[in-house]
């Protein structure tokens, strides 16, 4: 594993701004991994594993996600399959393409972007996937796994978030957590996650009252709500690790998170940046999903 600065209170300095929490360095380490991974899979079993990535109602070139999965499986030796649907797609075409990909031997990992178009539940995907396939973790059983701490696929912007600090040295144990938002793919697991790491965890969503109050007494937050400046730096204790999950885009169309980073970066110990922080690792826990979903499939 690469040197990194553990983060401890002789290290952080809060007179001068966060240091960044790079996960493009960590992502690509275990990248390397999953490569070799790869190359030794398919020379056992003749077949590379396939990950599948269904799409309903986006355009494939504004999808900055699905990009980077494409890019990042070329690059590792992964084969990457895209099923693209209208945003006409019915709840019953979106299941039989999902079965379809259940019943292909080759793709062992699949994934579908949300969110899906207002007339399809989410149910139709969580209910069809696979559990052996579901590489992002929404299938229930996946879900009831990780409640109760047993091995199964996490969610993988959520186990990224978890793991960037950890790479880095910082313990969660002990500490107080706040994560800003309670989606089903992010703020929940990512809950879970935390707590147990043995930290302290509150939840804090739209109907939270006085979320200031909150967060300034968090030594961990999270933001993973999707909206702009959702957190600000008067809203950060001197020295707080900052967590940004959120994929957005500012007035100048350019990517950001949900975090003031270069307010927050002034008052907080250390901060993910967007892009270049959760995002890498995030496709990184996809990709290693895939590969142990594939050694699962032939019984290893």
């Amino acid at each position: 594993m690469t040197a990194v600065t553990v983060l401890t209170p002789d290290v952080l300095r809060f007179d001068e701004p966060a240091r960044i929490l790079d996960g493009r360095p960590i992502a690509a380490e275990i990248r390397e991994s999953v490569r070799r991974q790869a190359r030794s899979f398919r020379a056992r079993y003749g077949f590379s594993p396939v990950l599948a990535a269904v799409v309903v109602g986006h355009e494939l070139a504004s999808s900055v996600y699905v990009q980077q999965i494409l890019r990042s499986c070329a690059a590792v030796g992964v084969p990457s399959r895209v099923v693209d649907l209208p945003r006409t797609t019915t709840a019953d075409a979106l299941r039989r393409a999902i079965e379809g990909l259940n019943e292909d031997r080759e793709v062992c990992g699949i994934i579908v972007q949300q969110p899906l178009p207002r007339h399809i539940p989410l149910g139709t995907v969580t209910d069809t996937i696979l559990p052996a396939k579901d590489i992002d973790g929404i299938h229930p059983l996946n879900t009831g796994l990780m409640a109760l701490g047993y091995e199964g696929f996490l969610p993988a912007c959520a186990e990224a978030a978890v793991a960037i600090p950890r790479f880095y040295g910082y313990e969660l144990e002990g500490k107080r957590a706040v994560v800003i938002g309670r989606s089903n793919i992010v703020g929940k697991p990512l809950a879970l996650m935390l707590l147990q790491k043995n930290a302290t965890v509150t939840i804090c969503h739209s109907a939270t009252q006085n979320l200031k109050a909150m967060t300034l007494q968090a030594d961990v937050i999270v933001a993973a709500v999707g909206k702009r400046n959702v957190l600000t730096a008067d809203m950060v204790k001197p020295g707080a690790v900052v967590i940004d999950v959120g994929m957005n885009r500012n007035d100048e169309g350019k990517l950001c998170g949900d975090v003031d980073f270069e307010g927050v970066r002034q008052v907080a110990g250390y901060i993910t940046p967007v892009p270049g922080g959760v995002g890498p690792m995030t496709i990184t826990m996809l990709l290693v999903n895939t590969l142990e979903a594939a050694e699962r499939s032939q019984g290893s």
